[in-house]
């Protein structure tokens, strides 16, 4: 039998994608549904993966057309188990498969620190699904709390080590369309040494007009890549981004978004950096306040992977 891995793209696919070994009580082989995207061809090179037609927020058309991509997927058999990170993906497969009396399980994602998702609230409707929130404070009742996606990393110091010199720098700002973060980019342009080599992935956010080059998205390869021969990685507070940092031992700045300035839909990023920074696992400075010091004091520190995270164990 099969395993059926549903997510969106960006931080929710990569969540999934890192928690996909520690689970118990799934396993392989896995077969992925998301988006057809450079990080998702890149991040799932090798797998079995259905690319169906995206689903944006608060998006009830591309959830209907995703019914008849669901019945064909899980016609047949195959697949015994689903599991999501969300978002809104979840709900046309969850739909069916619950149709069928499959087993699923929705997993709410880290960037829901105070409770679930409208996704999720949704999915609570439906009877039979597992579900679990990747925070203790907010789990209880029909949520369970098997862990983060967080816990396979440890953040580590240098202490004494004199701060580096920064050269290399990549700025990766996700890619939320309709959403531009220029008040970063303009930060980062004042207080960057004038000699250094900066990445810009800029996703939505126009740089034509600032005199630097900046790519909408990379591959997933392409990226990690980058950001580990960089010296730091700076990034907005988007769960995603935070682990290809981690992945490759770098410890971020995050400098979050705000709802104010019309950068994200609400203020769940500034939640997300006090959660990493509290692990020790990030650097976080409002756009406006950040400084080449927060830079150095990043470079300085490193992330490595938690020498046994705890199994994510499904009900």
């Amino acid at each position: 039998m099969t395993t059926l891995l549903v997510a969106s793209n960006g931080g929710h696919l990569k969540q999934l994608h890192r928690l996909c070994d520690r689970f118990e009580g799934a396993s392989r082989p896995f077969r992925w549904v998301t988006f057809d995207t450079p990080q998702s061809r890149s991040l799932l090179d090798g797998e079995t993966v259905d690319f169906v037609p995206f689903i944006g927020g608060r998006d009830p058309r591309n959830v209907a057309r995703n019914v008849p991509h669901a019945r064909r997927i899980l016609r047949g058999g195959e697949v015994d188990t689903l599991i999501s990170t969300g978002s809104a993906i979840a709900l046309p497969y969850f739909t069916v498969g619950r149709s069928r009396g499959l087993r699923c399980h929705y997993i709410e994602s880290a960037a829901r620190i105070e409770g679930p998702s409208l996704t999720g609230r949704i999915i609570s409707r439906l009877p039979g699904v597992n579900r679990y929130a990747q925070y203790e404070t907010w789990a209880g009742g029909r949520w369970n709390f098997r862990g983060s996606v967080f816990d396979s990393f440890a953040g580590t110091d240098s202490p004494g080590d004199p701060l580096p010199r920064i050269r290399k720098i990549v700025v990766t700002l996700g890619t939320y369309k309709g959403t531009p973060y220029h008040r970063i980019v303009r930060r980062l342009l004042r207080i960057l040494p004038p000699d250094a080599e900066v990445l810009w992935q800029t996703g939505a956010t126009d740089v034509s007009s600032l005199g630097i080059d900046g790519v909408y998205a990379m591959p997933e390869r392409e990226l990690s890549e980058a950001m580990r021969d960089a010296d730091v990685v700076v990034t907005h507070a988007g769960v995603g981004t935070a682990l290809a940092a981690f992945e490759v031992g770098k410890c971020p700045v995050l400098a979050p978004r705000l709802r104010e300035y019309g950068e994200v839909v609400d203020d769940h990023q500034l939640q997300i950096a006090e959660q990493l920074s509290q692990r020790g696992l990030a650097v976080t400075a409002a756009a406006d306040e950040l400084t080449l010091g927060h830079l150095e004091e990043a470079a300085a520190r490193s992330v490595e992977l938690a020498p046994d995270p705890p199994a994510f164990k499904l009900v």
